[in-house]
């Protein structure tokens, strides 16, 4: 993935860098902006990456779905479900699953990655819960803990499978379509 990084107004910094990294001289005009091409690569940019995407579905999935969601709940008069702490949590949880697990499909992982990136959405709530029940937690705190906690729970799964989350995703394709392909062998060759 190449990032390109704005330098603006900062014209000899660009061209001392582009010199550094090339060994070559740029024009002697200044021009507006100039840009250094930044690459890369490598398992924990894939990890990082995977992860980044997670979290970016997992918020698309919260406000897509969380936000219809609500206001038909609170249409129908169903209160205890957008009011009560557990029933809250417990569907934005759902959301953001629904949201991850789209992604992740897309980008061809498999069902059980999936299943235990979507146990890490539920964890954080539910270790709060008994500390809310006893009164040694209150509202805000199972919320921005859980929420905070996400990330965390998100990377031990992903430890879990770290040579799929340190691959490329065409990798995830090139296997998913092997194995599709391998049982599709199997039943011709069985029929």
């Amino acid at each position: 993935m190449a990032v390109l990084l704005a330098l603006g107004p900062r014209w000899p910094v660009a061209v001392e860098i582009d010199r550094q990294l090339h060994g070559c001289s740029l024009p002697e005009r200044e021009p507006e902006v100039a840009a250094v091409k930044i690459v890369v690569k490598g398992p924990a940019w894939n990890f990082v990456q995977h992860l980044l995407e997670m979290t970016i579905a997992m918020f698309v999935g919260m406000f897509a779905l969380g936000m219809p969601a609500e206001m038909l709940f609170e249409s129908l008069g169903w209160t205890a479900v957008t009011e009560d702490l557990v029933p809250r949590t417990l569907l934005m949880a759902t959301y953001m699953s629904i949201g991850m697990a789209a992604w992740m499909r897309i980008r061809g992982c498999g069902w059980p990655a999936i299943v235990e990136m979507s146990l890490a959405m539920y964890a954080p709530f539910l270790i709060m819960y008994p500390f809310y029940f006893a009164g040694a937690a209150s509202t805000t705190a199972v919320m921005v803990v859980g929420h905070v906690l996400m990330t965390p729970a998100m990377v031990v799964a992903m430890l879990f499978r770290l040579d799929e989350y340190a691959g490329a995703h065409k990798r995830h394709k090139k296997e998913t379509v092997q194995v599709g392909e391998n049982r599709e062998l199997v039943a011709q060759a069985e029929g």
